[in-house]
This record gives C-alpha cells, structure tokens and sequence, in this order.
C-alpha cells in the first residue's frame, strides 16, 4: 500500500480525509465522529492531530489486512463487511473507528500465525 496515494497533496505530510473516506466508502461525518472533532474540521483542519492520528490508524489496519489476504480489494472488503467473532462480531471498520486499531492489528497477526482463526 502506497501511502503517498492518500496524501493531501503529493508534497503534502498530511493525509487527506476524503482519499482514506472514498477508500473505505465511509461517510465524512463517520471520520468526524470517531476522530471526535465536528464534520467541518475534516474540510478547514484536516491536519489536526486527531484526524491525522485517526487516518494514520486506518491505514494501519489496511496495510496489515492486505498483508494477510494479499490483495488490497479483497482486504477493503474484509475491513468493511467481515464480522469478526473475536469482537462481537464487529467488523474491523467498526473496531477502527472505536479506536481499537491495535486490536484489529494483533488479531489479524494472529490469524497469519495461525494461532486464531
């Protein structure tokens, strides 16, 4: 995964909150929530460190899941729509934005050891 595809700009050090949305099909106000900051503040402070944390997380989780499945498709997919009943059957897109990017990682490094499945 190409994280300089989700840059503001290419010269840019921040990430863009409406690439990583429009990857992920979420809803801007879905970012705004989770990154406990108002809709507006995606669009005039996009670089806050809220926002840039939030984003930083997701694509944690996107590059260890298309690590693990080997392609980024099949990984977004799973990321979205997958529950996953080591969580209550939450998807990891859920797991995410409830700030539990960490967990969704370790899971997922336990699945390519084999050792949770």
């Amino acid at each position: 995964m190409l994280v300089s595809h989700y840059l503001d700009t290419p010269e840019s050090p921040f990430l863009s909150p409406l690439k990583v949305a429009t990857t992920l099909s979420l809803q801007l106000q879905d970012l705004a929530d989770s990154a406990h900051v108002h809709r507006n503040a995606l669009a005039a402070r996009p670089h806050s460190p809220k926002v840039q944390a939030l984003l930083r997380s997701i694509l944690r989780v996107v590059s260890a899941t298309t690590e693990v499945f080997g392609d980024q498709d099949i990984a977004l997919t799973w990321i979205r729509n997958e529950p996953v009943p080591a969580f209550r059957h939450k998807t990891a897109l859920d797991l995410v934005l409830e700030g539990r990017a960490e967990d969704v990682v370790f899971y997922l490094e336990s699945v390519s050891g084999g050792f949770v499945g």
